[in-house]
């Protein structure tokens, strides 16, 4: 699967494979990740198992989660955590047990049959006694929670929302041969990660992009062939679950860089960070989640004025954007890095708010590949 460099003088791409071997080099000095990277996944028959305990017990313990911050791997459960009882005598909590029950009578089928649901298919066998998708989604987190086990090996899918563009092949679980392309179309992210295979790329480098609207502009102006070889995917904001475990799984196969196209306010910064450092609700599956090595390419505050952007066309920061930008402020992902936390500082102290990443395509193209030539070298004191 050969792609001829079309835009990108020799150079740029010599910077890529310079950061790439720096990056190898670091994981080697770590001792290497597990085969397959991640965890690894629950046989059917351990699952069944452990189902079978958890409902002879006629009480749930569920994860009262406590995340700690490991730079090589992100956020994380910890080891010695708290824990809430929830029994089946007490009518505070009859109805709650009941519904872990439904659930876990549910994956037990799905598990012993071989089968798949999504959590949508799961909320809809009685949405009455549900109420609503959170409920479904909670308990199902909770549930993988208490078994230690990837919510894939509980059988259950998400409806995948991201897009994905680019040099890649690959083959889904049904043997569906997916051929991403560089055109203006994008192929939508696989509902099941684990089943795709023979995943094959010659690509440079990965751009995750944190909005559709920039990713279908940077689609119009060709910016795949331009910078071809290379990957672009967006999970269309805050990523969904298939979105990130893409993400991970090309950097467990391939190890190519991994830069994120976000917007410059507090909720661009979070999404670029679920990516490299997961989520406190997902903590305990961060091993299967998080990409630690992704870089922040922009827009950076600092950005908007090196890029003449003119100040009419920003957002200012509401009151919920300052709480947001103050609590990100507070993440040890942040306090541990005194680059993001100067640029996070810049957007408080000017209060220029959202700066959009939308810009004038052509000029957003030279700008990506100026920033990742600057960065890729130095990317150690930008992490």
């Amino acid at each position: 699967m050969a792609f001829a460099p079309m835009g990108p003088e020799a150079s740029f791409f010599a910077v890529l494979d310079q950061h790439r071997a720096s990056l190898l080099a670091a994981l080697r000095r770590g001792g290497g990740e597990p085969a397959g990277g991640g965890t690894p996944q629950a046989s059917s028959f351990n699952l069944k198992k452990a189902l079978r305990s958890v409902c002879e017990e006629r009480k749930r313990e569920a994860c009262g989660e406590t995340s700690r911050f490991e730079d090589s791997v992100g956020l994380q459960m910890v080891t010695h955590f708290t824990t809430r009882k929830i029994k089946s005598d007490s009518l505070k909590s009859v109805k709650k047990f009941a519904l872990i029950l439904k659930i876990l009578s549910k994956i037990y089928k799905l598990v012993q049959s071989n089968t798949y649901a999504t959590k949508r298919d799961i909320y809809y066998t009685d949405s009455q006694l549900f109420g609503n998708q959170t409920v479904v989604d909670n308990i199902i987190n909770d549930i993988s929670c208490m078994l230690k086990v990837p919510r894939m090996s509980l059988h259950i899918l998400s409806t995948s929302k991201g897009l994905i563009a680019g040099n890649l092949r690959y083959i889904e679980e049904d043997g569906t041969r997916v051929h991403c392309t560089c055109g203006a179309t994008a192929v939508a992210v696989p509902s099941n990660i684990q089943g795709i295979r023979n995943l094959i790329t010659d690509a440079k480098f990965l751009l995750i992009v944190e909005k559709d609207a920039t990713f279908q502009r940077l689609l119009d102006d060709n910016f795949c062939n331009r910078m071809s070889p290379c990957i672009m995917i967006t999970g269309k904001g805050v990523p969904d679950l298939n979105t990130r475990l893409l993400v991970k799984k090309l950097w467990d196969t391939f190890h190519i860089p991994v830069f994120a196209l976000v917007d410059a306010d507090p909720h661009g910064i979070e999404i670029m960070c679920i990516y490299k450092y997961g989520s406190m609700a997902m903590s305990f599956e961060a091993h299967n989640l998080t990409v630690p090595a992704i870089r922040w390419l922009g827009l950076l505050p600092s950005d908007i004025k090196r890029l003449n952007i003119p100040r009419d066309t920003l957002i200012p920061l509401t009151k919920r954007d300052q709480m947001k930008l103050d609590s990100v402020l507070k993440r040890p992902y942040v306090t541990c890095q005194p680059f993001w936390r100067k640029e996070s500082q810049r957007e408080r102290g000017r209060n220029i708010g959202r700066g959009r990443s939308r810009l004038h395509a052509p000029r957003a193209r030279c700008g990506i590949r100026s920033r990742i030539s600057r960065i890729a070298p130095r990317a150690k004191g930008r992490r």
